[in-house]
């Protein structure tokens, strides 16, 4: 069993950062599980970027927004898998649902959620989780935003329930909320 570790934070708050810098302090080989697909000039720009930050520290990248489960249990050869991040993928299935005319509710997302956990206490490497803390700002307007936030919620606490260590990124800085040795 690995171990498993949750950065959240808000947006532009460093937890990608802070993330990155924690993989890199771990002895390789590390993949990054990206989860933001490209959907326009800008996300391509910021997708170049977070590429470049990570090639000097011999990484490989997998681009999965949909399904990290499976790219967690078949990451055998990785002693680091950083995933980056549960808001997107959220949002992504999300959209799919939406598009297909289908309905993803809270029980969809505590059973997506419960498989990426039992995928992460597969591994025998560690498995840093990159999430958006979404609940500290106004209750949304409208329903869709209020489910996303719902969603987005409730998977964060599953997998900081699960996790040996949660750090909160705020302004750059990390303060852990929980450490490895805490239950």
């Amino acid at each position: 069993m690995g171990n498993l570790f949750l950065v959240t934070g808000g947006s532009r708050s460093g937890k990608s950062d802070y993330a990155r810098l924690l993989a890199e302090s771990l002895p390789g080989p590390r993949v990054f599980v990206a989860t933001c697909p490209v959907v326009d000039e800008e996300t391509a720009e910021r997708i170049e970027r977070h590429r470049r930050e990570r090639s000097e520290s011999l990484w490989d990248t997998v681009e999965e927004p949909m399904h990290p489960a499976p790219v967690v249990r078949e990451s055998g050869r990785y002693k680091v898998v950083l995933i980056d991040c549960l808001t997107l993928w959220i949002n992504n299935i999300m959209y799919r649902a939406h598009q297909s005319g289908e309905r993803f509710n809270e029980d969809d997302m505590i059973a997506k959620a419960a498989e990426l956990i039992e995928a992460c206490s597969a591994t025998n490497g560690t498995v840093i989780i990159v999430t958006n803390e979404v609940g500290s700002g106004i209750v949304p307007e409208d329903k869709v935003s209020r489910l996303y936030r719902d969603l987005v919620g409730r998977c964060n606490r599953l997998i900081a329930r699960h996790a040996d260590a949660v750090t909160l990124v705020s302004c750059g800085i990390p303060l852990e909320l929980k450490k490895p040795s805490q239950g």
